[in-house]
């Protein structure tokens, strides 16, 4: 008996037997947990993705690839307009989801997603605030830089970088015809080693990236990076972008967040957007040092002269460095997308094109009119090329999750339980046909009003009802009036003084059929879901107006 009980206690007590003892156990809980999401979980009857009910990782992986909108988009054609694409979330795509879940009065905050972007907790920014009362008092700080009147104080640094921007596009223009051109005055295909093959040809998403990125150094921290003209600071593009991705994936899956679990599945991801946290922090130290004393009043100046009401305090330094994060990804990647993607879809149609150039060179008699303004606002065309890009390729296309708070709330007839994250996706709702017929269309004339120049004018009031690229209610950006003011200008000073087309040897057909759903139209502009957007071409040519 005494041999039996210490061959028995060696036994339990062997690393074999613990071992197995452990993966029963953790087996056995994987298995009732997914038995619990899959059948008893409060969201349990909602259709969507298998994967999707079980486990994050299911939208984290489309996170990673850089196709969580298409994710959306893809599972609302299958499952319907609302989806459960978490084992704690629902997605809705519908325009009444949209004001239920983001304006005033909705019963929600920012969901734990949001806690993946800022460095520290005392550098949340306007952006990432979760606490109501903390964005408010944020919010009512950055409200003065982005007012219509700081705005229009700032334009002339604003159109500074766009005089430069559409001045290297004529240098490199007049090169490409000093080549033996072809009929039309456009260039010919230069040395191997040009830009896409030819000496006058662009890469319209660098281009869009450089200049937006010297627009916000100049609003933000007093001075552009210069990226136009010297590739010094270009690199910070990239590690913007990889900012955004890492907060993306993070934010998804939480666990690989608070794990830091990401410096080791996304090492250049994680290394990258380190990079550029001390990159954000080195440009808002240095702009802090020189405090109000300077001769404009840029963001900066509203954020240094800040005061709580209730403890007389300005911002902290981590404060101004999380506002200094989110301008320079915000302010940047977003417009610079709604950019290039209007110069994309105006390649690709030409009728728009020459109606928009027609609109912009009967308004104007000189480009130095070409400012904020009536007679800039009276080009409705120009809004709605812009507005178009915007339902087409959002620049944010997925969605913004938001946690429902003790009571619930009710959505599309649905009442959802607090604790539950619920949002929009955008992508997913522009592209829903009971709101924009033929939704896979460049179609700007859908925003204008008036049957005689909307075919789809029956729809207009849809169409407005489900737009969101900006989010809308309280938390939505901050910095509408500020994209518009750069996307106006500048696509109406390059259409003002250039012809335009796409380089020689870019399709116009179908896109492969080996590529993944959402990828085959070649006549979409194809985007990374990064949070942000990560964008590339398209490849145009600039020819000077004769």
């Amino acid at each position: 008996m005494e041999h039996l009980t210490t061959t028995l206690h060696t036994l339990l007590t062997s690393p074999l037997y613990l071992l197995t003892l452990l993966l029963v156990t953790l087996s056995a809980s994987i298995l009732l947990t997914i038995l619990y999401r899959l059948n008893l979980h409060p969201l349990a009857k909602y259709p969507g993705p298998p994967l999707a009910k079980i486990t994050d990782i299911y939208l984290a992986y489309y996170a990673y690839r850089g196709t969580r909108h298409l994710c959306y988009h893809q599972a609302h054609l299958t499952y319907g307009p609302i989806i459960r694409i978490g084992p704690n979330a629902l997605s809705f795509s519908t325009a009444s989801a949209l004001k239920a879940i983001y304006t005033h009065r909705a019963n929600v905050k920012k969901a734990d997603f949001y806690d993946a972007f800022p460095a520290s907790k005392a550098s949340v920014s306007v952006h990432s605030s979760r606490d109501k009362a903390q964005h408010a008092r944020k919010r009512r700080v950055m409200s003065h830089a982005f007012s219509d009147a700081a705005i229009k104080s700032l334009e002339r640094y604003i159109l500074a970088n766009v005089r430069t921007g559409c001045r290297l596009l004529g240098e490199r223009s007049r090169a490409g015809a000093g080549v033996v051109g072809e009929k039309g005055g456009w260039g010919e295909k230069a040395d191997e080693g040009e830009a896409a093959g030819w000496a006058d040809a662009w890469n319209v998403a660098q281009w869009c990236n450089w200049l937006v990125f010297d627009i916000m150094g100049d609003l933000v921290f007093g001075k552009a990076f210069g990226m136009l003209e010297s590739p010094a600071n270009r690199f910070a593009v990239e590690l913007v972008g990889n900012a955004a991705h890492r907060h993306l994936i993070c934010g998804t899956h939480l666990t690989i967040h608070n794990w830091h679990l990401d410096k080791i599945l996304f090492r250049k991801i994680a290394a990258q957007r380190g990079q550029y946290m001390q990159y954000s922090k080195a440009q808002a130290m240095e702009r802090t040092k020189l405090g109000l004393d300077v001769d404009r009043k840029d963001f900066f100046y509203y954020l240094l002269n800040a005061k709580d009401p209730e403890t007389g305090k300005g911002f902290s330094m981590d404060e101004l460095w999380g506002e200094a994060n989110l301008l320079i990804i915000a302010g940047s990647d977003t417009t610079s997308t709604a950019m290039a993607g209007t110069f994309f879809y105006l390649a690709h149609n030409t009728s728009s094109l020459q109606k928009l150039c027609r609109e912009i060179r009967d308004t104007f008699s000189d480009v130095e009119e070409i400012v904020s303004g009536p007679k800039l606002t009276s080009c409705v065309y120009l809004r709605a090329c812009i507005d178009e890009t915007l339902r087409m390729t959002p620049p944010v296309a997925g969605a913004l999750p938001r946690e429902v708070l003790a009571g619930g709330i009710d959505v599309d007839g649905h009442h959802i339980p607090a604790g539950v994250d619920v949002g929009v996706p955008h992508y997913a709702i522009h592209h829903n046909p009971d709101y924009y017929p033929r939704p896979f269309d460049y179609v700007p004339e859908r925003w204008l009003n008036g049957p005689a120049v909307n075919p789809l004018h029956g729809k207009l009031a849809e169409a407005h009802s489900a737009f969101c690229p900006f989010s809308i209610g309280p938390r939505g950006c901050i910095g509408k009036g500020l994209a518009y003011a750069e996307l106006t200008v500048t696509i109406a000073r390059v259409l003002y003084l250039f012809d335009l087309r796409l380089a020689p040897g870019t399709t116009l057909g179908e896109g492969s059929a080996d590529l993944e759903v959402g990828r085959t139209r070649a006549t979409e502009y194809q985007i990374e879901d990064r949070f942000a957007s990560m964008k590339d071409g398209p490849v145009l040519q600039f020819r000077l107006r004769k």
